[in-house]
């Protein structure tokens, strides 16, 4: 058990740190030194690279959350509200991320190996909105995670 939770928190870590870093570090810092040609592409790659990340947090998110709930706990009915609100958002955090990778990210793709900066520009603005609401609810998972029980 403690194992499988060492590896859940962390895989929540990553993914949730990540897109605060992205949105309150690097982000602001690159629209204040780079113009457009040199900060979207830029931004695709470190995107690119994050996203692998979140990959593999996401499967270790499910394996080891479903892991805790069925083998541990025995299962949904013996598990507190906590983690039934921490499944729900997770679940909707996954189709969000899923939303995000397969729609504005290939386009944005596209758009940077055109050199197409406005819209590349409109695909990382969407991005950005969708990474807001993941993070969010990411927050939202490790308030109710950590003090969920003791309410």
């Amino acid at each position: 058990m403690a194992f499988a939770l060492g590896l859940h928190l962390l895989a929540a870590v990553i993914w949730v740190g990540g897109m605060l870093l992205m949105l309150h570090v690097v982000r602001p810092v690159a629209v204040s030194l780079l113009e457009p040609p040199q900060r979207i592409p830029l931004l695709s790659r470190m995107l690119g690279k994050f996203f692998i990340q979140v990959w593999g947090a996401i499967a270790v998110l499910l394996i080891t959350g479903f892991w805790m709930i069925f083998s541990v706990f025995g299962g949904m009915a013996n598990v507190g509200w906590h983690v039934h609100l921490m499944l729900g958002l997770g679940l909707i955090m996954i189709l969000l991320f899923l939303i995000l990778y397969f729609i504005p990210y290939r386009k944005l793709q596209i758009c940077v190996d055109e050199s197409r900066w406005p819209d590349a520009g409109a695909q990382l603005g969407k991005i950005r909105m969708l990474v807001m609401v993941n993070a969010l609810l990411g927050t939202l998972i490790v308030l109710a995670a950590s003090g969920g029980r003791y309410l």
